[in-house]
């Protein structure tokens, strides 16, 4: 998807439409080859409409990716459905005409094209969590383990922290020793 500023800019009254499928796969194994092992088409449902000579770019995506489990880089298909909301200046000045929490891009002054595709295989990569697990993984199975190391759960750490800190009862005693004596001298 691909359209021109200076084309989007004349719809001010009335929004700009359009809908389709992208096939982002080979672009994101090409930008991504690390986070992306695959991907299917993603329907997108674009909406425009100019303000200011500013366009407000609203799109609705939806496909699935297959990515590596974070504790096992098993791939995992996971399904993306998200809201892009993006706003196209063509000026440094317009920049500053919004606030810090609204995504604001320039175009390129050679190039008026607003190339989305781009748009939205950056935002496939924002919106794929940081902890992704296979369904095995998310029921429970066993942690990878190797020669002498093996992963373990937070709780399982957790427990393994109070295990180590609990004094025998039988020292207990001894804990003020030091500052017993100290108070003595």
């Amino acid at each position: 998807m691909k359209w021109s500023f200076e084309k989007l800019q004349e719809y001010k009254n009335n929004s700009f439409e359009d809908s389709g499928k992208l096939d982002l796969k080979a672009d994101l194994k090409e930008r991504y080859p690390d986070n992306i092992l695959d991907a299917t088409p993603f329907d997108v449902k674009v909406s425009a409409i100019s303000d200011n000579g500013d366009v407000i770019i609203d799109a609705h995506v939806k496909g699935s990716v297959t990515v590596p489990s974070s504790r096992s880089l098993d791939p995992v298909e996971l399904d993306l459905d998200f809201d892009i909301n993006e706003v196209y200046v063509n000026t440094k000045a317009a920049l500053n005409r919004y606030d810090e929490d609204v995504v604001v891009l320039k175009i390129d002054e050679d190039d008026d094209a607003i190339d989305f595709d781009k748009a939205v295989a950056d935002n496939i990569i924002i919106n794929i969590p940081m902890q992704v697990l296979s369904p095995e993984e998310q029921d429970g199975k066993s942690m990878p383990s190797g020669n002498d190391w093996e992963v373990i759960s937070e709780d399982d750490f957790n427990h393994q922290e109070e295990e180590t800190t609990k004094v025998d009862p039988r020292l207990a005693s001894l804990k003020n020793f030091h500052s017993k004596n100290d108070d003595k001298a």
